[in-house]
């Protein structure tokens, strides 16, 4: 009998979407704070040893928001994440050195 090699294990929760969602520059849905929203995922970064998403939001309950501004949402908050066949462009108010993720960014779109 022969063990299998130890591997780590793959993502799972939200995390593999968002990543799919940066890379291909597709929007993501989810439900956040008991709200429909349709995010433009921008960088998957840590925080307190959490996975935080940092975003655009492109609809909240079926409405634009009032202006364009990136959002830092916990990942264990967004529900039921899913990806959309709806592109996005990396959004000018996305400034990848922001201080709130700087240095633990695991991923980021490209500008």
């Amino acid at each position: 009998m022969y063990l299998a090699e130890k591997t780590d294990p793959a993502p799972n929760g939200g995390a593999p979407v968002i990543l799919e969602g940066i890379v291909r520059k597709k929007c993501v849905a989810a439900t956040y704070n008991r709200m429909a929203v349709i995010l433009a995922p921008h960088a998957l970064f840590t925080k307190n040893d959490a996975l935080y998403v940092a975003a655009v939001t492109i609809e909240r309950d079926g409405q634009r928001p009032r202006e364009e501004k990136v959002g830092l949402f916990k990942l264990d908050g967004l529900v039921g994440l899913r990806l959309e066949e709806r592109d996005f462009v990396t959004s000018s108010v996305y400034e990848p050195e922001d201080e709130r993720f700087v240095g633990s960014t695991l991923m980021a779109v490209e500008a």
